[in-house]
């Protein structure tokens, strides 16, 4: 049997790598690089600030100009102020005569409209008069066949036709007023749309503000 030598051991000894593993640094944030990381954040911030305003300033008119003409396009007015009281309508006194050509006039006349197709056939809407309005126009068609004439028929003639003309009445009228009460919510968009806009325009001069104090302070602090 042949002698193992000190070389054969510890050529054939297993080395013990655990303890020669690397260990991660931490990673270091000095003062220069956390006001810089800082200063950056507010120029970006005070830049999406400054965008966002822009395009809340340009909503806010785009929905003035659609609602202005949007209204004059219609020449909608007001009666005067004492047909208004007149008819039990003084709330809307303070528009008399005048033109209706904003956000808050559109929804007063939507008002004015409402109480007048309330008052077209007892406060019966639209969809509520197709039923009688047909049960009047199948009584027409009975009574012909029937060979119904005279003044009799021509009754029924009449109601049939007073139904009719009720109903297209209260349809124009809500018609009207649901494109005024929607007009009336573009005005509210712009309105709030313009409100946005000057808050983003100030925070963006706030934030420009402590921007350019921040780079001043880094200038000064690592000059």
């Amino acid at each position: 049997m042949s002698d193992m030598t000190a070389s054969d051991v510890g050529a054939s000894a297993p080395t013990d790598t655990s303890s020669t593993g690397t260990t991660d640094k931490p990673i270091r944030i000095t003062r220069r690089r956390l006001d810089v990381i800082l200063t950056v954040i507010g120029a970006l911030t005070t830049a999406v600030l400054l965008v966002a305003g822009i395009l809340l300033a340009w909503g806010n008119n785009f929905a003035r100009d659609y609602v202005r003409d949007e209204l004059q396009a219609q020449n909608i007015s007001f009666p005067d102020a004492d047909s208004l009281s007149g008819q039990g309508r003084g709330d809307l006194a303070k528009y008399g005569s005048e033109l209706v050509d904003t956000g808050k006039e559109a929804e007063a006349y939507a008002s004015y409209i409402q109480g007048h197709v309330a008052g077209i056939a007892e406060g019966a809407t639209y969809a509520e008069l197709g039923s009688v309005e047909r049960a009047a126009q199948a009584a027409v068609s009975d009574a012909i066949a029937e060979g119904v004439t005279g003044d009799e028929l021509t009754a029924l003639e009449e109601e049939a036709a007073a139904i009719t003309t009720q109903r297209e009445s209260i349809f124009r009228g809500e018609m009207l007023r649901g494109s005024l009460l929607n007009t009336y919510a573009w005005d509210t968009i712009g309105r709030i749309a313009g409100i946005a806009s000057v808050v983003a325009f100030i925070a963006a001069a706030l934030m420009l503000i402590l921007t350019i104090a921040g780079a001043i302070h880094l200038r000064k602090t690592h000059a």
